[in-house]
C-alpha cells in the first residue's frame, strides 16, 4: 500500500473569485493565468502540488457563466466535466454576502454530487472578524460542505491549513505524476497564456474576450541560449487590430515587453519574442474555429 495521500481535486466557482490566484500560490509558480476580467481561464488545467507525504492534482476550471457563444458553451462543459472522477470538490467564493444566480446554479449542481466538498471563502483580508463570522455561518447553514475554510489567496493567509484539510479527504495511493512536474500544459501552451494574460490586462474591456494567441514558432538557437518565439494575436474585428497594435505600435510593444519578461522568467532563458496581429472574424461563434484554437474535449 502506498504511504502518501494522493488524489484529484477540482476547484469551481464564479469568474474572478480567485481560483487561479489560489492555485498559483499553492504550486509556487505562476502557471494559471490571472486577470481581473471574467472568463480568463478557458479550459481545464491540471496543476500538481508535490510534498513528501502527498501529491494533489488540482483542476483549475473556467468560471461558471451563462454561455453567450460557442466558446462559452465549451467553457461551461469544461467546468461541469471537472466534477467527474475526482476525490474532492473545492467550491470557491469571495466575501460578497449576496448569493447570485450563478452561485445558486453551482450550489444546485453540487447538491446532486455525492463527493466531499470544501467551501473556500477567499479575500478575507477585506473583512473584519465579525463580518467573517457571519459569512461562515451563512455557508454553514447550507448544510452542504464538510468544511468551510476562510483564506486570502493573494496574501497567503490560511492557505497551508487549506492544504492540510484537503489532504485529510484524500486516499492513500500512488503518485500520478513525477515530482518535478507541476502542470500538464506544454511550454508552448503556457507561453501562449502568458501573452494572452498581458493582452487582458493592457487592453480595454470590449476587446479581450475575442482574443486568442497562437504560437507559430518556438525554437532554441543552436549557438546561443536564446529562445525564438513568434506568436499571433487573433482578434475578431478590424477595429480591434488597430487597438492591439496601438498608435505607432505602442500597445503591441507594451504587450511584448511585459510578456517577454514573464516568459524569460518561466523558461529561465533569454527570449526573442515577435508578435503579429491577425483578424479572425467572430471566431468564438464558429465551432470549427473554437476547435482549431484548441478548445475541445480531449
Amino acid at each position: 500500500m502506498d504511504n502518501i495521500k494522493s488524489g484529484f481535486v477540482t476547484i469551481v466557482g464564479r469568474s474572478n473569485v480567485g481560483k487561479s490566484t489560489l492555485l498559483n500560490r499553492i504550486i509556487g509558480e505562476k502557471i494559471s493565468i490571472i486577470s481581473s476580467k471574467p472568463q480568463t481561464t478557458r479550459a481545464n488545467l491540471k496543476l500538481i502540488y508535490n510534498s513528501l507525504d502527498s501529491q494533489i492534482v488540482f483542476l483549475d476550471t473556467p468560471g461558471i457563466q451563462n454561455p453567450k457563444n460557442k466558446l462559452g458553451e465549451f467553457m461551461l462543459k469544461e467546468s461541469r466535466s471537472s466534477l467527474k472522477d475526482v476525490d474532492l470538490i473545492l467550491y470557491m467564493v469571495d466575501v460578497n454576502f449576496e448569493i447570485g444566480e450563478l452561485d445558486n446554479l453551482i450550489i444546485d449542481i453540487l447538491r446532486k454530487i455525492n463527493l466531499p466538498k470544501i467551501c473556500v471563502i477567499n479575500k478575507i483580508d477585506t473583512l473584519n472578524s465579525e463580518e467573517l463570522s457571519k459569512l461562515v455561518s451563512k455557508y454553514e447553514g447550507m448544510e452542504l460542505f464538510e468544511k468551510i475554510i476562510p483564506i486570502s489567496a493573494s496574501e497567503g493567509t490560511n492557505v497551508y491549513n487549506l492544504i492540510d484539510c484537503i489532504k485529510s479527504f484524500l486516499p492513500y495511493g500512488p503518485k500520478y505524476y513525477s515530482d518535478d512536474m507541476i502542470t500538464d500544459q506544454t511550454e508552448r501552451e503556457i507561453v501562449s497564456e502568458i501573452i494572452r494574460e498581458k493582452t487582458l490586462n493592457l487592453l480595454r474591456d470590449e476587446i479581450p474576450h475575442g482574443i486568442n494567441v497562437l504560437i507559430e514558432k518556438f525554437s532554441v538557437r543552436k549557438n546561443k541560449p536564446i529562445v525564438d518565439i513568434d506568436a499571433i494575436i487573433c482578434v475578431e474585428k478590424k477595429s480591434h487590430k488597430g487597438i492591439v497594435i496601438g498608435k505607432n505600435g505602442d500597445m503591441i510593444l507594451k504587450i511584448g515587453k511585459s510578456a517577454r519578461l514573464d516568459i524569460e522568467k518561466f523558461l529561465d532563458s533569454k527570449v526573442n519574442l515577435k508578435l503579429f496581429v491577425k483578424i479572425d472574424d467572430d471566431w468564438r461563434n464558429k465551432s470549427i474555429k473554437v476547435k482549431e484554437f484548441g478548445y475541445f474535449r480531449k
